[in-house]
């Protein structure tokens, strides 16, 4: 098995179990109360990550600059139907979150969405591993901060989706079953992703400005506004916020610099 391939593997796996493990242990712990700075970490994160070296690796190639720049346009726009659409992006609620909900309603709503939360994640997972399979094939360093800044924003995405599954009546176990289960669509993307671009290398810069606007509109239309949102309840909260948005975009500023030092 070459490097890349198995760079890859080890990565779709490890992001996809770390991030459904830490949320079930944050979701039953009670720890909870860091996701909020696990949100503004992963935006950080995520923008550093698209635009420090996705965008750049992607322009630094011999595609032409006007179809790339068409690609992070129609990707945004993509990005933001296809969430219009509920095929994205879940409206996680439970019990106890500040809604006036009636007792139960919750279980309720979540029973029949059970299984589309799920089949959802897995459809996402798969496109994550694909991304990750990219950036590999484009530079190591590359696939892991990919893999990692995935990971980083599926925590809290894991978090309500464990809630909303053991609301609709799975056991903790099964729902964490489940979760994992449904990571490893993740894996199969990466494999997938490899032998798609591999031997077509000239969609490489394609798919890494398309990541480029995953991440972009991730972090601006659903993890920012969750931060707007916190800090609205809380001002203290607000320069923690931005100290961790700019604690993950100087990590990846970090990386970045060193894997240009080659």
């Amino acid at each position: 098995m070459n490097a890349p391939l198995l760079h890859i593997l080890l990565a779709t796996a490890a992001a996809g179990a770390l991030s459904v493990l830490a949320a079930a242990w944050l979701s039953l712990s009670l720890l909870s109360g860091i996701v909020p700075r696990l949100v503004s970490l992963s935006a950080g994160l995520l923008l550093g990550t698209a635009v420090l070296h996705l965008i750049p690796e992607a322009f630094e190639s011999q595609t032409d600059l006007h179809a790339l720049s068409w690609t992070l346009l129609f990707g945004l726009v993509g990005f933001f139907l296809l969430e219009k659409l509920a095929i994205m992006r879940h409206s996680h609620h439970h019990e106890g979150d500040g809604h006036a909900h009636h007792e139960g309603h919750d279980r309720a709503e979540a029973g029949p969405g059970g299984l589309l939360i799920l089949v959802g994640d897995a459809i996402h997972n798969f496109a994550d591993g694909a991304m990750v399979a990219a950036a590999f094939l484009i530079d190591i360093k590359l696939g892991w901060l990919t893999a990692i800044a995935i990971a980083a924003h599926e925590i809290p995405q894991e978090i309500g989706d464990f809630i909303v599954l053991v609301n609709a009546g799975y056991s903790r176990s099964r729902a964490l079953g489940f979760n994992l289960l449904a990571s490893l669509a993740g894996i199969l993307g990466g494999l997938v992703g490899y032998f798609a671009f591999a031997t077509s290398a000239e969609l490489l810069p394609y798919v890494l400005v398309v990541s480029a606007a995953s991440f972009i509109y991730i972090a601006l239309a659903d993890l920012v506004p969750d931060l707007h949102r916190q800090s609205r309840l809380r001002q203290r909260d607000s320069l923690v916020q931005i100290a961790l948005l700019m604690l993950g975009i100087l990590i990846v500023a970090l990386l970045t610099s060193q894997a240009h030092l080659h």
